[in-house]
């Protein structure tokens, strides 16, 4: 039997989610901004491009644009399953469902699959960024 040590584990990964953002950011604001973009918590500024923006804003109705914070996170974890994860977020749900062309989950909360993780990050690479989930019991 191997003991596991869960403060390494929690070490871990928080250090793989160095580049995710102190704070996400409604799409309204980014909009608006010359050069949008997050600053991560590794203190790195990721820009987004203004094509995806666009894309974004046509993908889901106006009145949800204030509600939809990005990046879209795409939550890696064991309990959804080797090559799937999770997204959260109504809005962020709705954008992921529409650019993906699937009608399942709920409206706060969908799992999708690798093939679907890649054409969503192929579509929207610079506004979906990797989340790395664990829970530790």
């Amino acid at each position: 039997m191997v003991a596991v040590d869960n403060k390494l584990i929690v070490k871990t990964v928080q250090s793989m989610n160095q580049h995710l953002p102190g704070r996400r950011k409604r799409l309204t604001e980014l909009l608006k901004e010359e050069k949008p973009g997050i600053r991560g918590k590794d203190n790195t500024f990721y820009i987004m491009d203004k094509k995806e923006l666009k894309l974004i804003s046509e993908s889901v109705p106006r009145y949800l644009w204030d509600r939809l914070r990005l990046p879209i996170l795409i939550e890696m974890a064991p309990q959804y399953g080797s090559g799937s994860a999770r997204i959260q977020g109504e809005a962020e749900c709705m954008l992921a469902k529409k650019l993906l062309k699937i009608d399942r989950g709920d409206r706060k909360m969908v799992i999708v699959y690798m093939p679907e993780i890649r054409e969503l990050r192929r579509s929207l690479p610079t506004t979906s960024q990797y989340a790395f989930v664990t829970s530790l019991r």
